[in-house]
């Protein structure tokens, strides 16, 4: 099973990877880097990312359960956190951010601690393939090995 590294390298495989990290979000810390960095420090762009994973992984809207995909979701009056019945994966599954000449999509990954981390790819806007992209970041996501 791959570690950080061989997960980052296949990652920088996919058309149009301009960048590939794994980011502790509670943290910001970058776990491991490959390629460029789109500020030009990998650390800057873990710590910038990892705000917005945060975000995403701590706001209710974004915590709707399976049986209430387009309701209220969140901490509602049922007393349930409004985690699907998955507990303890991660509570968003990938964020996806497109800029005039890049996507940048995170990855969250499920581990057996604590489900904090995510995989950060660059794609250059023209060459890059977002479907492709997510699906095999999907994939690599499920067989990273963290220890």
């Amino acid at each position: 099973m791959p570690g950080i590294d061989e997960c980052l390298t296949e990652a920088m495989t996919l058309p149009g990877a301009r960048g590939a990290s794994l980011v502790d979000w509670t943290s910001g810390l970058a776990l491991g880097t490959a390629g460029e960095s789109p500020v030009g420090d990998h650390e800057t762009t873990a710590a910038e990312t990892a705000e917005l994973a945060r975000s995403a992984a701590e706001f209710d809207t974004f915590l709707a359960t399976d049986d209430d995909a387009g309701g209220t979701g969140g901490a509602g009056g049922s007393g349930d956190d409004g985690r699907s019945e998955k507990a303890g994966g991660p509570p968003v599954e990938d964020l996806i951010v497109t800029t005039r000449v890049g996507y940048h999509v995170l990855r969250f990954v499920e581990t057996s601690f604590d489900s904090s981390v995510f995989l950060h790819l660059w794609l250059d806007r023209e060459t890059g393939n977002l479907a492709l992209a997510r699906m095999r970041l999907r994939d690599i996501a499920e067989k990273l090995v963290l220890g």
